[in-house]
């Protein structure tokens, strides 16, 4: 059998699984959805969203791209994130990376990857702001996995940054911003850095607005 599909069999055993628990199960999802979290993750096939967070179809609203940047030019990004905040009204963003991130240790070196090489060029700032930190790493891997880290808690800053999201924070009190950390040899998730609605970046990334706009 060809590979692909295993992919449209599987598909339909879910199906089948999902009716056995609740004839409607499929129904109830059609007309809109509602989740309660944005997921930013990994490209990386090992880190499924869902499957992770033992989540259900509907319960996430997912983003991935290559090691899990919040990119203020990617317009891409950009219309997942207001359209999470502004329609859905998530009222959790969560950026997750993930020790072993192929594109960090790619970041690390001075290997030439051709079209992704811009993409990296913002794992490289972040290693550039806390070189001195880095540097005094004498492990490779503990080097690897802090920037991974420091990579996430940038990215979750990036957010903090934005204007619709500071408007969110003012007028509705969400939502909260979460940086975590996937463990493959584990199967474990860390928290490292939490943002509370209203907490403020640094003053140049603030925006003022009127009140209840």
């Amino acid at each position: 059998m060809e590979s692909y599909k295993r992919l449209l069999l599987n598909n339909k055993a879910f199906v089948q699984e999902k009716l056995n628990f609740r004839e409607d199960y499929f129904e109830r999802m059609v007309d809109e959805q509602h989740p309660d979290f944005l997921w930013i993750g990994c490209s990386d096939s090992r880190i499924p969203a869902e499957v992770v967070t033992g989540s259900e179809p509907g319960e996430l609203f997912v983003h991935r791209n290559v090691a899990n940047l919040v990119v203020h030019t990617d317009f891409n990004i950009l219309s997942v994130l207001q359209y999470a905040v502004t329609v859905l009204k998530v009222h959790h963003i969560i950026v997750c990376g993930h020790y072993g991130c192929g594109g960090i240790k790619t970041a690390l070196t001075r290997k030439d990857v051709g079209l992704i090489n811009p993409w990296l060029r913002q794992v490289k700032d972040v290693y550039r702001v806390h070189e001195a930190e880095l540097e005094a790493i004498n492990d490779e891997k503990t080097r690897f996995d802090r920037l991974v880290e420091l990579n996430v808690v940038e990215q979750v800053s990036h957010i903090a940054e934005i204007s619709f999201v500071q408007k969110a924070w003012q007028n509705e009190r969400r939502p909260t911003l979460h940086g975590w950390v996937y463990d493959l040899h584990t199967g474990l998730i860390k928290e490292l850095t939490k943002i509370d609605p209203g907490s403020h970046p640094d003053d140049i990334y603030m925006y003022q607005f009127e009140d209840n706009v």
